[in-house]
């Protein structure tokens, strides 16, 4: 017979002795019908041999039993809870379903079971569990609270019998978990004692030299221990009561994890833990008078008791960030020993334990949103006021309104916000992916680009090369962070397609040996309709303008000008020439040849974008932009390289070498990108940086290239390059800049 499957009869035996002193425990609330319900099924389920063994060998009858035990002692739970922790390993075992489970003892119960197994189906993606990102999708698959309560009760149970189970990577794996994912969530709703009881037995399977090593000093010490902590105790009371305080006093000894916890932070051996003893003194004061016998109670402890100023930690003063208040102050105690002493009052000590200052939070947990705190917070405090808790029947966060998490292919959880569809999840892993996307297999199941994603789906994109980004995604996409690589990609999208364009009717002008002009152009954008010229680039690309009726009207344009232009010299402004040809400034810091009755800084190089036959480029020094005030350099090579008139070389270049300064203007109209730096300084608020972005992203003509912000005492200051065609548009953009809260100093570097 396989053992794996059917109970023993120790098993059977154990498994009435637990149905006894279950229902014991829990006959004000558990109907004697219910029982008989229960315990007939849980009986036929062993004798249909049905009771099967999980990884850790252990019957899951048993197990559950086990489990409802601990949950009714530490949690609280009531009828449902418990009859669904009862039930459950029958409907997994198929013995019953959930349907018969909702007709047997009602529909709350087959609820609870219901999401047992949604959320024992996130293990089978095989997500990475130690994630906050898993912690918060546990939360919000459960939906009814009283899951979590029961996963941590069952896993406690699990952790008390894995000394006997001999799959040792079945109980790392169960440790590991124990640890990272159910002791902060027990420390989050409260449940201290379990909390500390996952951690140290945790502790015992992932570091089981340490566990023991700790364990036996404290053992050793146990009596000693106890009996110090009562004589260090006694004279604060007296003391405390003549001075007329109402209080009362905690003691405790750490527990094995929190003391390893220490010894590997401060690196020292087990006799090196200054705080292994502590006390908390909470003193019930009014409002008006709390600092005061706070710090007179300090000032008691220390008069009796060498404090150690190192370990002063004032609180009452300064709370912390996170509303916290107290007293610490670590004391040498009778024979030599330290004692850490915490002093607060009642209130103070309700907002450590419930409040923002909650103690699983200053002690480090991270806390991944406020409104989870506030929905465990609340939990929390009905769990301590020992309400009954099938309220929790109606209990639903609306935390979980606002955010969703679904998995990878690798098992990796993403945050998005609620609504998101496929294409925000694209973008959301990498922009090449999301401009890719055609669509998704969302849970095995092909799906387009539209479908709205929840929590707990598991997403593969489709992709393909062919695919390019649409302005239709934009109301697609949900998220704000999607929209604005949308908008990127366009931006980016319509500066290729413009090129392309732009470069096939100079090859067909080429071809009819007409010469390319950016005016005439501009006049034709303009007369054909058009208010911007890459709307006129884009049509001819989209096909809903011709590009031969283009080049036909182009060439009748460029004849006309010609012929107007005729009677014109050789130094006619629109001629273009060599740079050799150009005729060199005076140097300025020459005396010019009055005698002569000209000068020779007549002529001007003329930058336009349909240049021919003249060697320039832009110098990097100061990056001119279409519209800037600019001069030409004659290079050694014979090129020309345009500065600004304000390049902080230009004084130098004058001084030194002004016979080769020449005059130097723009013609047309800017269509190139040019790539400038701004200086931005100003507060270090919370969402300025998007701000910044947000006003970029908005104007189809300017592509940010990237941000650099540095942060320091409140100020930030940092570098924003971005491509941007002139300089008229730039001086709007910083306007537009300089109008976003916090923002005190735009300049162009």
């Amino acid at each position: 017979m396989d053992e794996n499957r059917i109970f023993s009869d120790i098993g059977h035996t154990e498994l009435d002795a637990l149905l006894d002193t279950l229902q014991g425990k829990t006959h004000d609330f558990i109907t004697s019908d219910d029982m008989s319900l229960l315990r007939t099924l849980l009986h036929n389920v062993t004798e249909e041999g049905q009771g099967q063994r999980d990884v850790f060998g252990m019957n899951t009858v048993v197990r559950s039993l086990r489990t409802a035990a601990i949950a009714i002692e530490e949690t609280g739970l009531k009828r449902d809870g418990l009859l669904a922790i009862l039930l459950h390993p029958c409907v997994v075992n198929g013995r019953t379903d959930t349907e018969e489970a909702s007709r047997l003892f009602g529909d709350g119960v087959a609820r609870i079971i219901t999401g047992l197994i949604k959320v024992q189906s996130l293990y089978d993606k095989t997500p990475a569990i130690g994630s906050e990102n898993f912690r918060n999708l546990l939360l919000s698959f459960a939906e009814d609270m009283r899951v979590i309560l029961i996963m941590i009760a069952d896993r406690v149970s699990l952790m008390r019998e894995l000394k006997d189970c001999h799959n040792l990577q079945a109980v790392r794996k169960a440790a590991e978990e124990a640890s990272y994912l159910y002791a902060p969530l027990a420390h989050k709703l409260g449940l201290y004692r379990l909390k500390s009881e996952l951690e140290d037995l945790s502790l015992k399977y992932l570091e089981h030299d340490a566990y023991y090593h700790i364990k036996e000093k404290l053992n050793a010490t146990k009596q000693a221990r106890d009996a110090y902590i009562r004589q260090f105790i006694i004279p604060i009371k007296e003391n405390l009561e003549k001075q007329g305080l109402s209080f009362h006093i905690k003691g405790r000894t750490k527990s094995i994890h929190s003391i390893w916890q220490k010894m590997k932070k401060q690196k020292c051996p087990f006799e090196g833990v200054y705080d292994l003893f502590a006390i908390r003194i909470i003193i019930d004061a009014k409002p008006e008078r709390e600092k005061i016998e706070c710090w007179q109670a300090y000032s008691i402890v220390t008069d009796m008791y060498q404090p150690n100023p190192k370990r002063l930690r004032d609180w009452l003063s300064v709370p912390k960030s996170n509303g916290y208040e107290s007293l610490h102050i670590t004391v040498l105690g009778p024979e030599k020993k330290w004692v850490e002493v915490q002093i607060r009052t009642e209130r103070m000590d309700d907002i450590a334990e419930h409040g923002l200052a909650a103690h699983w939070r200053y002690k480090g947990v991270k806390a991944s949103d406020s409104g989870l705190d506030e929905w465990l917070a609340a939990i929390r405090a009905a769990m301590e006021a020992g309400d009954d808790l099938e309220v929790m029947d109606n209990f639903r966060t609306s935390l979980y309104e606002k955010e969703i998490y679904v998995f990878t292919p690798k098992g990796d959880i993403q945050k998005l916000a609620a609504g998101a569809t496929v294409l925000d999840f694209a973008f959301h892993i990498h922009s090449k992916v999301g401009c890719q996307c055609t669509g998704a297999k969302v849970n095995g199941k092909v799906v387009n680009m539209r479908q709205e994603l929840h929590s707990g789906d598991q997403v593969q994109i489709v992709t393909s090369t062919q695919q390019k980004p649409k302005r239709e995604w934009l109301q697609i996409a949900r998220t704000s962070r999607a929209r604005a690589k949308i908008r990127l990609a366009l931006k980016e999208t319509i500066v290729k397609e413009i090129a392309m364009v732009k470069e096939m009717i100079e090859r067909r002008l080429k071809n009819r040996k007409v010469e390319f002009d950016e005016g005439i152009i501009q006049q034709l954008v303009k007369k054909l309709g058009y208010k911007e010229v890459w709307e006129f680039y884009k049509s001819i690309d989209e096909g809903t303008l011709d590009v031969q009726e283009v080049i036909e009207k182009y060439i009748v344009m460029h004849n006309q000008r010609n012929a107007t232009l005729a009677p014109a010299t050789n130094t006619a402004e629109g001629e273009h020439r060599s740079a050799a040809e150009f005729v060199l400034r005076d140097d300025p810091h020459t005396t010019p040849n009055t005698t002569s009755g000209s000068h020779r800084s007549d002529d001007v190089l003329v930058i336009d974008q349909a240049q021919k036959g003249i060697d320039y480029t832009l110098a990097n020094c100061c990056r001119p932009i279409y519209g800037d005030d600019i001069f030409g350099f004659v290079t050694v090579a014979g090129g020309i390289k345009i500065h600004r008139t304000d390049c902080p070389n230009a004084p130098e270049l004058h001084k030194r070498f002004g016979y080769r300064i020449v005059d130097a203007r723009w013609s047309g109209k800017g269509q190139n990108l040019y790539s400038i730096t701004l200086r931005i300084v100003g507060n270090d608020d919370i969402g300025i940086v998007s701000n910044i972005t947000s006003i970029i992203s908005k104007d189809e003509r300017i592509m940010m290239r990237s941000i650099n912000i540095d942060a320091h005492d409140g100020l930030f200051s940092g570098n924003l390059v971005v491509n941007i065609d002139d300089t008229s548009r730039l001086e709007q953009l910083i306007k537009r800049l300089k109008t976003v809260k916090g923002v005190k100093q735009v300049t162009r570097i």
